[in-house]
């Protein structure tokens, strides 16, 4: 199965027009955002556990990394509620849960075989965040020599300068909306834009965003 699976390209989803897709364990269900493979994939997913719902026992070969959206997301290291960022790194393996029901974003198969951190944050932990441009709040989340993981809060009205992106760049609108040279990003859109791409961002109405850049490169 291939859904956005050419890196090379630009790709736009508005995951709110997509359906719920059964994954093969009842009460899991998934929108499929970009995917390069069949039921072991590089891909990035929302995935939805209905409440009691579980997940068989698996491993990540090549990690997971995931931002929880909605509910409570459990495994046996934890539960993490609405807001909880998490990496668990290629080699780990989990049984995935939800007691109250949750909706995470996920991503599979994207990982450096060298990265062995296990990652756990708290985005709506205050502490953590730092000024960044002007209007402008950033919270670091993950950050390699090919690869930064950050949150971004966007003040309304906020405007930023043309942003080179040599490794490419991606986003997943968590609240709020934006809008580059192309078009209007919603909350609940993914956006992928391809290594060299270049973008000037304004947002009308202030956005909290999800972005990775440095990924995409064809090296990795």
């Amino acid at each position: 199965m291939k859904i956005h699976a050419d890196l090379s390209e630009k790709a736009v989803v508005d995951s709110a027009a997509l359906d719920w897709i059964p994954s093969p364990i009842a009460g899991v269900e998934r929108r499929m955002l970009e995917r390069d493979g069949e039921e072991v994939a590089r891909a990035t997913s929302l995935v939805r556990y209905a409440p009691g719902s579980a997940f068989s026992a698996h491993g990540h070969d090549l990690g997971e990394e995931f931002l929880v959206l909605d509910g409570v997301f459990s495994d046996e290291s934890g539960d993490f509620a609405k807001g909880m960022y998490v990496r668990n790194p290629p080699g780990s393996s989990h049984v995935p849960a939800s007691d109250p029901g949750a909706v995470i974003l996920v991503k599979l198969r994207q990982m450096h075989p060298d990265d062995k951190a296990f990652v756990r944050v708290n985005t709506l932990d205050p502490t953590g965040w730092q000024v960044g441009r002007p209007g402008e709040s950033i919270l670091p989340l993950h950050v390699r020599p090919d690869e930064e993981v950050v949150m971004l809060d966007w003040e309304r009205g906020a405007s930023f300068d043309m942003q080179d992106f040599p490794g490419g760049v991606e986003y997943f609108v968590v609240e709020g909306s934006f809008e580059d040279l192309d078009g209007h990003y919603g909350q609940g859109t993914w956006l992928r834009l391809p290594p060299g791409s270049r973008q000037t961002v304004n947002t009308s109405h202030g956005a909290r965003l999800w972005r990775k850049t440095g990924h995409l490169t064809p090296e990795r």
